[in-house]
């Protein structure tokens, strides 16, 4: 027969008291130490923010001899770091000189558990929680809380970097403009062929032909800017014999002599277009098959894009030169979030 207990329980050595339990002042200090480590800890993530925001910084260089680094990055991360630190020795030293530190011993049992487990389990915790000196020290617990919310929201700052906010105005001044609204009726915005550059006479156009093109202002932009505002102006220019097309009511004075102009951006991920099927009309998107016919206002006849290609408006000028009336009427390009809806993304 096995013996339960082979050996000999030894049980629980004799707890010897801390000093910071038996001193008072030793308890003070201690408890002045963890206050003092989570009051720095947001000091230090404000150094982050300040850090971030300080004007030149980012341009800065330390030279460590064979490896350099930005200084605003090194800074930054310097004092972040630091922050997590003391948050850390601050909650160690709470656990070492402050908790409570009795020993304990548990005889191991099954793994379900009653009722009366259950609810000695949540009267464990409480005392717990007591034992902790939270409860006690109530500073100690709103310190610490101060201490992680201050240094967490530190890094969100540099959600800044992410773009500029977007708020209606800027919108408009941006995704859903293009540069076809810079023009006037006395200098008007003239359709180019994207890679000559040369305007395009509507008479020399053929039935089913198809040009990219571009707004000619469109190399007054450079670097950045230029690349931009080219993606967002690419149209596709197409010839279509004016009694197989429908032109919706409000669109009357939008061609010419059935020229169309359309977006070249898709209306579901904003891949370009340019497969051109001339006797049906369709353009078809080479990444996802969403399919437009602009014989008919650019509906979508097939694929996951949910909108029609938006449709600029176009004339000619005294020597039949195409030009463009105006802006798209309809923010080009994939969707988002805040877009509005707008009859044209119906084709109507």
């Amino acid at each position: 027969m096995i013996e339960e207990h082979p050996i000999d329980d030894p049980g629980v050595e004799a707890h010897i008291e801390r000093h910071a339990d038996v001193d008072d002042s030793a308890g003070r200090r201690a408890t002045l130490q963890v206050l003092t480590c989570f009051a720095l800890a947001p000091l230090f993530a404000l150094g982050f923010v300040i850090a971030y925001f300080w004007p030149g910084f980012d341009r800065m260089i330390v030279d460590f001899g064979p490896i350099y680094s930005n200084a605003q990055h090194l800074v930054m991360g310097g004092f972040l770091g630091f922050a997590v630190l003391l948050i850390g020795i601050g909650a160690i030293q709470w656990a070492r000189e402050i908790m409570y530190d009795g020993e304990m011993v548990e005889e191991r049992h099954g793994a379900a558990s009653s009722a009366e487990d259950r609810a000695a389990t949540l009267a464990e915790v409480d005392k717990g929680i007591e034992d902790s000196g939270i409860s006690r020290r109530k500073v100690l617990g709103t310190s610490l809380v101060g201490a992680i919310g201050l240094t967490a929201l530190a890094p969100l700052v540099m959600l800044l970097d992410a773009g500029p906010w977007p708020l209606p105005s800027r919108r408009r001044e941006t995704i859903e403009r293009t540069i076809w609204d810079a023009g006037t009726p006395e200098e008007p915005i003239y359709l180019v062929n994207d890679v000559t550059r040369s305007r395009i006479r509507a008479a020399d156009m053929e039935i089913g032909q198809l040009i990219n093109g571009e707004p000619e202002n469109l190399w007054d932009h450079h670097g950045t800017d230029f690349q931009v505002e080219k993606a967002k102006a690419a149209i596709i220019i197409v010839r279509m014999d004016p009694n197989s097309i429908k032109v919706p009511d409000r669109r009357q004075d939008w061609h010419v002599g059935g020229i169309l102009a359309y977006s070249k951006i898709c209306t579901h991920v904003g891949c370009p277009i340019s497969l051109w099927e001339q006797q049906t009309h369709h353009l078809l998107c080479p990444c996802h098959q969403s399919t437009f016919d602009l014989g008919d206002a650019g509906k979508v006849v097939f694929g996951p894009a949910a909108r029609a290609l938006p449709q600029l408006p176009i004339t000619v000028d005294d020597e039949g030169y195409l030009i463009a009336r105006s802006d798209f009427t309809a923010p080009v390009g994939p969707s988002y979030f805040e877009r509005d809806l707008y009859p044209d993304d119906k084709g109507e």
